[in-house]
């Protein structure tokens, strides 16, 4: 899976807005907490808020705030609104993959590729992050040696 640099910085921006509570926090000051272009984050501020995940305030006191609590969005309502569906088959959803002969069998491949990013991605918060109390099924995946080696 590629993971994009528009996401890695959503998800680092929500992360540090949870951290702030119910405090505004603007575009500058996440951008300058986590190291992150200022004009590129406001543009992906942008887009979670257009998809309900942050709230926007104006004036001397204004910034961005989580639109419900941090334990109430996953990763992967972060990546929807920005990047697309979690698995892709050239444009089509993995169950609409067809195929013949001796590949007959290949959707379903991609059909537990997605449910396999699914459950990480739909289990894991934006509150499991910054407590980095992730739940159990994740943190197994990472006692995995092998997890952490490139192939």
């Amino acid at each position: 899976m590629y993971i994009s640099a528009k996401v890695d910085y959503a998800v680092r921006a929500l992360c540090t807005l949870a951290d702030a509570g119910d405090h505004p926090v603007t575009a500058e000051a996440l951008a300058q907490s986590q190291g992150l272009p200022a004009k590129f984050l406001e543009s992906i501020l942008n887009d979670m808020r257009r998809a309900g995940l942050l709230v926007s305030q104006r004036g001397a006191e204004g910034g961005y705030r989580l639109a419900r609590a941090a334990s109430e969005i996953s990763v992967a309502d972060v990546i929807r609104p920005l990047d697309g569906p979690l698995a892709e088959v050239r444009g089509l959803r993995p169950e609409a993959a067809n195929y013949e002969g001796s590949a007959e069998h290949l959707r379903d491949v991609w059909v537990a590729v997605r449910a396999s990013l699914r459950a990480v991605l739909e289990q894991v918060t934006i509150a499991d992050i910054v407590s980095g109390r992730l739940p159990k099924s994740v943190q197994k995946l990472t006692t995995d040696p092998d997890a952490w080696l490139s192939h």
